[in-house]
This record gives structure tokens, sequence and C-alpha cells, in this order.
């Protein structure tokens, strides 16, 4: 069932991000207006499989590449619908749908067998740990998609032909705003899940940091969002170099979460914990 859950899922994302393309594109209310409605329906049923694979799993699915894919996405579309409410950016869902869209493909790619847990991951720090952890991806994600947003704005208002893109996109001050805002929810729950990590690992290994390569990566990806934190708190980072700079945070924060998964072994490869 919650196979059937997720495929409804990706096809429900899928028709939302066609309609915030199609409204980026003509500038219709309306295809705005309906794919936020298609994607809620979407994330209902996201959460339902992701309830659902909980239930028949016994345990959270939060420990292989297709559950933390799945689920960085369910964080990702929770936290643009709430972002959305919020803030109304309605040119930002032509960015961050489609890169959820890309991930649940991604995702769908992957093995869905649910295997038994080894028991270093029988604990209650594995939901804390990898929940805090993918929301604090899922809102670098966002801030992402609006760094690039900015970048592609600037660039248009620097050429002095204030085309087509100038009219899609919210000013620079805004976009700078919603970038500062991904950040300051983001860089605490990034903090916390080090945090948490460093109480399981001292409780599952004996030892608070291990230097194992994802606890070292996760590091370096601290301290590149903690500089732009300080940065922005103390110098007044500001614009362009705020929107380079979360967009390098990001690619560093890709290749922890999966180049060091996938590539490098260790305690949080993939492969070691299903083996």
């Amino acid at each position: 069932m919650h196979k059937f859950l997720f495929q409804i899922t990706v096809f429900i994302y899928f028709v939302s991000t066609v309609g915030f393309l199609v409204h980026i594109i003509t500038l219709r209310k309306d295809a705005e207006r309906i794919a936020t409605v298609v994607l809620s329906v979407g994330f209902g049923f996201h959460t339902a499989a992701v309830l659902m694979r909980w239930f028949v799993g016994g345990h959270p699915p939060l420990v292989n590449l297709h559950d933390s894919l799945s689920f960085l996405a369910w964080a990702m579309v929770g936290s643009f619908l709430l972002f959305q409410w919020r803030c109304k950016l309605k040119s930002l869902g032509a960015f961050v749908i489609p890169f959820a869209m890309i991930i649940m493909t991604a995702s769908s790619f992957q093995s869905k067998e649910i295997l038994p847990l080894p028991p270093v991951l029988k604990s209650i720090w594995l939901p804390i740990h990898a929940i805090i952890c993918l929301f604090a991806d899922a809102v670098f994600a966002l801030a992402f998609c609006i760094a690039i947003m900015y970048l592609l704005q600037e660039r248009q208002i620097k050429k002095k032909r204030l085309g087509a893109v100038f009219q899609r996109l919210p000013s620079l001050e805004t976009l700078d705003a919603m970038n500062e805002r991904c950040l300051t929810v983001g860089f605490p729950l990034l903090t916390l899940g080090i945090v948490t990590g460093s109480i399981w690992a001292e409780k599952a290994w004996g030892s608070y940091w291990s230097w194992d390569p994802k606890e070292t990566w996760s590091l370096i990806t601290w301290f590149i969002y903690a500089a732009l934190f300080h940065q922005r708190l103390t110098v007044g980072w500001r614009g362009r170099k705020a929107a380079i700079m979360t967009i390098i945070g990001f690619a560093v924060l890709v290749f922890t979460f999966l180049g060091v998964s996938l590539l490098l072994s260790g305690a949080h490869s993939y492969a070691t914990w299903l083996k």
C-alpha cells in the first residue's frame, strides 16, 4: 500500500510541477493557485505513504536512500507550503517543486525493500536526529532556490534589460530577506542535528565524536553556514555575496548528504547500515 501511495504522490507532484512552470511562463494566477492546491493534495498522500511505511516496517523510514530522499522531498514540500502561506512568493514554486520532483524521481529508482534495523539504529535518537537533519536540509534547499532566483534577478537588473525574468521574480530586497529567514531557521536545525547526533554516538559507540567521514563533512557544512550567519549578523553581508555563499553551502551539504554516504565508508554509509 505504501508503494502505491508513493507512486500516486510522484504523479501528483509532477502535475503540480507543470502547474508552477505554466504559472511562471504565462503569469496566469489560476495556474499557481491550482498547482498549490494539487501540491497540498500530493503532500497529504506523501504523508500517508511515509506513515504507512513506518507502520509496516515498525521503525522510522529514514535509514536507506529511498526513505531519506523521500522524506527530504516531503520536508521540502511541507516547508515550501508553510513558507508560501506566510510569505506569498508566487514564483518560488517553479524553482522548489521541480527540485523536489527530481528528488522524488531519484527516490523512486532506489530499493523500496524494508529491512530490519541493525541494533545500533534501534534508538529513540534515530527519528530525532534524522528528522531534524532532514528538515535542516529541506530549509537550506529552499534557501538555495531563493539564492538562484536572486542571482537571476540581479543579472537582469545589471544588464538593464528588464525582461520576462524581471517581471516574474520578486525584488532583490524580498529575495534577500527570504534567504536570511531560511538561514535563521536552517542553521539552528543543523546545529541541533549535529548535537543530537553526538549524543546518539556517545550512547551507541561510547564517544561523542569519532571523525567519521559524515561527521567531518557535517562539521565542514556547519562552519560554512556559521560563517554566513556570522557575516550577515556582524558584517552585514547582503545580496550577491550571501546568495553565492548559500549556493556553496548547499553544494557542500549535498555532498555531505549523498556523496559521503555513497562514496565514503563509515558508520553513516547506507551500505554499512544495510549489511
